[in-house]
């Protein structure tokens, strides 16, 4: 049988503090891929090996024997109840601070060490990779053998969401799950982040703007590229799609390169320390694109995201730039229906909604029942078929009426949703731009105005409440309401 060629193996080691921990977890990552790295090199010049090249993620492990904790107004940072938990980590540069908070709270939490070591999960070649453009389909091409043959490959069977989705099921006596996701997991979307949005994962930061218009992405640019100039000391880079950075004061762009046409969600990033920015991205129309871009920025544990969009107003009150603040949902998108069940209820976050809230009134100048003149808190329908008018809508306007809707759209409740299934606090602030149940559409003449004068208001809506959601301890943020019976210790 031929062999395994594979770094020398390293023995768990425990640490009562997380900064050294992270540290072990960075160093035996860098050895690990590096090890893929170097053998992937000597294969493209002609060593080929004659068995398998395998280096594994590494992995943390803690165990307790008791159901104890010391804190139990925390959300997270400790474990359900006595045994052994773990979890595969890659990119712990990426994570670092991630990884610091959680390693800590659960060693504060439990009074336990935590171990450092090698798991049994190889790292594919494409991701031990990431980014290497020696690693692509003209070079593989040119060996004799299948690069799975010789390299460990991306495995759907260990990428999944099983854990998040409560589903998974654990062979007896092994450790239950530390983190929401696997490293296989985070590693596949990590690289599918890059592909949408045309930006690397390290630029993404903790507080997200989702839009499903380019006009409020076009405004954001414009407001972006003005606090670089300005040099404000607030935000340090501005980072668009091509990974192109702009920093305070700089005569032109530095680094990255525009792509020749934009990708299918394209992001932008206002950078402050510490990942602590704003994220916009646009993820266009439709339930799959927000279930596809949430699906791989909950890897990256923000600490909000919030859907800022049109709707249709559903009420004859409602008048065109009216501002909805989503409650509640009606879930017709359909595309989560097999990983969260429709009879789930998707709740209001309170910090969430007292942010958006207080942002209107802040930004409008309105208070109080003035305020009620411009925007109603309800429930928001989202549904998959954009062109639900061109039917017989009898039988949708009923339900939608018994539900007490008084917006449409197609991606806020997803975005709600997934928020809810990830853990990830989450918040709706619409602005209704069309009443099609009351013959008020947009004209393209009409829209313009529109759009001139309502994005930027709206949007500058949505960064307030963000600034206000930052200046929250993350604690506080993180509500217990995402958190299941049987949860795992890491946010």
């Amino acid at each position: 049988m031929l062999g395994v060629d594979s770094p020398p193996p390293i023995a768990f080691e425990d640490f009562t503090a997380a900064e050294p921990a992270v540290e072990r977890l960075e160093a035996l990552y860098r050895r690990n891929t590096g090890f893929l790295a170097e053998r992937f090199a000597a294969v493209m010049s002609g060593a080929m090996p004659s068995g398998r090249v395998r280096a594994c993620y590494p992995e943390i492990r803690v165990g307790t024997d008791t159901h104890a904790r010391l804190d139990s107004r925390l959300a997270y940072g400790f474990v359900h109840g006595p045994g052994t938990y773990a979890t595969t980590i890659t990119r712990p540069d990426l994570f670092r601070s991630y990884l610091v908070e959680q390693i800590g709270q659960v060693i504060r939490n439990h009074g336990v060490a935590v171990g450092i070591g090698e798991s049994q999960t190889p790292i594919p070649l494409h991701f031990a990779l990431a980014g290497d453009a020696g690693l692509s389909f003209e070079s593989a091409a040119r060996l004799d053998r299948p690069l799975r043959d010789v390299f460990d490959v991306p495995d759907l069977a260990n990428t999944d969401d099983a854990i998040v989705n409560g589903e998974q099921r654990l062979a007896p006596g092994a450790p239950g799950p530390l983190a929401p996701f696997t490293a296989p997991r985070i590693d596949y979307s990590l690289h599918r982040l890059a592909h949408y949005t045309a930006t690397q994962a390290e630029h993404f930061q903790n507080f997200v703007l989702f839009t499903n218009y380019q006009f409020y992405i076009d405004e954001f640019v414009a407001l972006a590229r003005a606090r670089m100039a300005s040099g404000d000391g607030v935000f340090e880079a501005f980072v668009e799609p091509g990974n192109v950075i702009t920093r305070p004061g700089a005569s032109a762009p530095s680094g990255g390169q525009a792509p020749a046409r934009l990708p299918q969600m394209p992001a932008y990033h206002l950078v402050r320390p510490g990942h602590a920015g704003i994220t916009m991205i646009n993820i266009g129309v439709g339930p799959s694109n927000a279930k596809t871009i949430t699906d791989h920025v909950a890897v990256l544990r923000p600490h909000a995201w919030v859907m800022l969009g049109h709707c249709a107003g559903l009420r004859n009150t409602q008048k065109l730039g009216d501002y909805v603040l989503a409650h509640a949902y009606v879930r017709e998108d359909h595309v989560l229906d097999a990983d969260l069940p429709v009879w789930v209820p998707i709740p209001a976050l309170s910090e969430i909604q007292v942010a958006l809230e207080e942002s209107v009134a802040e930004v409008t100048g309105l208070t109080g029942w003035e305020l009620k003149s411009i925007m109603r808190t309800g429930t928001v329908a989202t549904i998959d078929n954009r062109n639900w008018e061109l039917r017989d809508h009898s039988e949708p306007v009923r339900r939608f009426s018994q539900s007490r809707a008084i917006a449409l759209d197609m991606e806020s409740a997803t975005i709600a949703a997934n928020g809810f299934r990830f853990r990830v606090p989450y918040g709706t602030l619409l602005c209704v731009s069309d009443k099609p149940l009351h013959g008020e559409l947009k004209l393209p003449g009409m829209a313009s105005e529109f759009y001139r004068r309502q994005v930027n208001q709206h949007l500058a809506i949505g960064i307030r409440a963000m600034d206000k959601l930052r200046a929250m301890p993350s604690e506080r943020l993180h509500s217990r309401k995402l958190r299941s019976f049987e949860e795992v210790a890491f946010q």
